[in-house]
């Protein structure tokens, strides 16, 4: 029977690079070839392939129907973006084919659609999964299934006028604890642009006024936050990934970040396209208040997988739209970084409160906060498919002075 003639069964992409898998992305043409190993003289029917894309979700809740019933509601989706069939060996006249022992190899070739595919990932409550399925049917014999994945990275170049321009906003909170008034507390945040790809700095131009009674510790938060959609509701997962912290500012002073670096770490990239999953990423610079609730800040990030372009090599338009201060390439992590907290740490009071007054059940709210991935993200590519992902070292190997510390006012 072929169960003891089959040594081998496998499917082999093939690479530019030895033992590095390929990567793909919309248009691209996937190739390789079915490698079957044959101990003795075998019989087949046929050899056929199968490529699929699916984005999908799924999560379930318990609900409560009165004091005795209970009932479990499931929540699922899914959206195809590829679906092709080939046949890589099969009779014309509906004959077995008699496969000599030893090895053989189909090869097999298609294009993946022209039109956006969104990129591979993995999440709690869904994923974005592409795979070729190989299926070989002998005489009197099980069908034997082999699968194997391979990763879809679409390209998001940040050297675009949308994620090159300055971010920057201002905010300020009366703290207050019961009926006790302790001053005014303000931020104003700065980054350069709103594309970023992992291993960059980023660097946070800022000034902390502390115009309360009490000490305030300026903080800087890199979040990312999962949203899964299905049947009209969603489930979120949020996470910190990176996270700054800076000198305490006293009562009646200021704090100014002159360009305070934060480092992106190998995350995956934004997923925006896609209509029941997105990965988004925020910047959020904070202020802890002793007593009172925290005074957040919120920057929006776009994080890329084609990083920015030497300045001689952009268009002259673009370059004159968009100066840059070159001084914060000189800014490095802190010596000492520490590792992110919990995102409900970050999460403002008012912040939850909102969230729970928004038109989303109150049951989905029920967030799991653990981290950020039960499985990791697909492996970052730098230059698209050309470089590796960027190391990140929690220990910055040139170390800079630290900032100006803060300065009181009344000086």
């Amino acid at each position: 029977m072929i169960f003891d003639k089959l040594k081998k069964f496998d499917i082999v992409f093939d690479s530019p690079e030895v033992d590095c898998p390929p990567v793909f992305s919309s248009g691209d043409v996937v190739s390789g070839r079915v490698v079957l190993d044959l101990s003795g003289e075998s019989r087949v029917e046929s050899l056929k392939l199968h490529a699929e894309g699916f984005a999908k979700v799924h999560w379930t809740e318990s609900r409560s129907a009165g004091s005795s019933t209970a009932y479990t509601q499931n929540y699922s989706d899914e959206v195809e973006y590829l679906n092709r069939r080939d046949v890589l060996l099969q009779a014309d006249n509906g004959e077995v084919t008699v496969l000599p022992a030893g090895r053989h190899e189909f090869p097999f070739s298609f294009q993946l659609p022209e039109e956006t595919l969104v990129t591979s990932f993995e999440g709690k409550h869904g994923s974005i999964r592409y795979w070729v399925k190989v299926k070989l049917h002998r005489p009197w014999a099980t069908v034997k299934k082999i699968k194997k994945e391979f990763t879809v990275i679409e390209p998001i170049d940040i050297n675009t006028p949308a994620l090159l321009a300055p971010q920057a906003g201002t905010k300020d909170k009366l703290a207050r604890a019961w009926y006790r008034n302790f001053g005014q507390v303000s931020i104003t945040a700065k980054i350069d642009r709103k594309g970023y790809t992992p291993g960059e700095v980023i660097p946070v131009f800022a000034e902390f006024d502390n115009c309360t009674s009490r000490s305030v510790v300026p903080k800087a938060y890199i979040t990312q936050t999962q949203t899964f959609i299905a049947r009209g509701s969603m489930k979120q997962k949020r996470a910190v990934v990176g996270t700054l912290s800076g000198d305490i500012v006293g009562a009646r002073c200021r704090e100014t970040w002159h360009g305070r670096a934060i480092k992106i770490p190998p995350v995956g990239p934004s997923i925006l396209q896609c209509r029941i999953i997105k990965v988004e990423y925020m910047l959020k610079v904070c202020v802890d208040v002793p007593g009172t609730t925290k005074l957040c800040l919120e920057l929006p990030l776009v994080i890329g997988t084609i990083p920015l372009h030497p300045f001689g090599s952009r268009t002259s338009s673009v370059s004159s739209q968009y100066s840059c201060n070159l001084e914060w390439l000189r800014m490095t992590i802190p010596e000492q970084p520490e590792p992110p907290p919990e995102y409900s740490s970050v999460v403002t009071e008012e912040e939850a409160e909102q969230r729970n007054n928004a038109a989303i059940p109150a049951s989905q709210h029920a967030e799991d906060l653990s981290g950020i991935l039960e499985r990791p993200l697909m492996a970052f590519v730098q230059e698209f498919r050309f470089r590796p992902p960027p190391v990140y070292c929690e220990v910055d190997p040139n170390p800079q002075p630290l900032n100006m510390r803060p300065r009181c006012m009344t000086c």
